[in-house]
């Protein structure tokens, strides 16, 4: 049974840093795409970063770019994301994401197999 289990999310102030995990099992994803999604108030879920193949190249979305960095370790099967310069409405539930396939990078939610049960992160001003 696949599992993606996310954890460091929390309640940090505007400025501050945090660093999402998310751990998968029963399969690898090494050489699929892994991403991080987010749900914020009164939006629908919302593309945040994506680490793709083998070489890992990323993609970010325009309001966390230069802020939020992908990462991820094959050897544990975690993916990783550090996020600096924390604004207000970064506030949400962070979900981790894994394709289950080789496919090209998506930003959209549907392109995604597996999902984990998500992250509340809070931001206060």
């Amino acid at each position: 049974q696949v599992q993606l289990v996310e954890s460091g999310g929390g309640l940090v102030q505007a400025g501050d840093s945090l660093r999402l995990s998310c751990a998968a099992s029963g399969r690898t994803f090494s050489t699929y795409c892994m991403a991080w999604f987010r749900r914020t108030p009164g939006k629908e879920r919302e593309f945040v970063a994506a680490i793709c193949w083998s070489g890992g190249t990323t993609y970010y979305a325009d309001s966390v770019k230069g802020r939020f960095t992908i990462s991820r370790d094959n050897a544990k099967n975690t993916v990783y994301l550090q996020m600096n310069s924390l604004k207000p409405e970064d506030t949400g539930v962070y979900y981790c994401a894994a394709q289950g396939r080789w496919r090209t990078y998506d930003s959209d939610p549907g392109g995604y197999d597996y999902w984990g049960q998500g992250t509340q992160v809070t931001v206060s001003s």
